[in-house]
């Protein structure tokens, strides 16, 4: 019997075909991740960022890191903590804003705090406590607002709510929903019978 020699060229092509095959075969989970759209990410450290309005300070941020995320929705992310001090007219400082994490969307000029938010009013002393706040430039007269729970201190009050809002000096205060709270109430503001 004679073997043709076109058919074992052939067969050794295919036997060969099969081996290239067998070996590129890649797992879903591999495919998938070629197929995810990678962000373009640029990290800075030690952030000092100043907001002014007419040649006036307005408010200095202060981070040690801050990641801007260019994607669909492009965002500035701080993962480790932010601290914000807010002047007032005359530059000097009128609140001080603390968390240990924040995200402003840039196409929102919105900034989410999240995790141990803290809020002073330096004028009275006054300080909000919660674990997510809301800050909106563009949403007069209450910049700072938040649906979840919230504590607020002050010198004769522990006012629980919530929901709340805020004015960026901290003294115009709207309570939604006030919940397990303290109220110190001199006895020279009751009425005598």
């Amino acid at each position: 019997m004679l073997i043709n020699n076109a058919f074992i060229k052939n067969c050794a092509a295919l036997f060969t075909g099969c081996i290239f095959l067998c070996a590129c075969e890649n797992t879903k989970e591999e495919i998938e991740n070629l197929s995810k759209k990678q962000l373009s990410v640029e990290e800075a450290r030690q952030v000092d960022i100043n907001y002014t309005l007419g040649g006036k300070a307005k408010a200095k941020l202060t981070a040690p890191l801050m990641l801007r995320v260019q994607d669909t929705m492009p965002y500035m992310e701080f993962p480790e903590k932010i601290h914000v001090d807010f002047y007032n007219d005359s530059g000097k400082i009128e609140s001080i804003l603390d968390a240990k994490y924040a995200k402003y969307i840039e196409s929102q000029s919105k900034i989410l705090l999240k995790d141990s938010v803290r809020f002073i009013g330096l004028k009275n002393g006054d300080t909000l406590y919660c674990n997510e706040l809301y800050w909106d430039r563009n949403r007069q007269p209450y910049q700072f607002y938040t649906e979840s729970h919230t504590q607020v201190r002050t010198k004769l009050q522990n006012i629980n709510s919530i929901g709340f809002e805020t004015s960026q000096d901290f003294k115009d205060k709207v309570f939604k929903q006030i919940t397990n709270s303290t109220f110190k109430v001199s006895s020279s503001q009751f009425p005598e019978y």
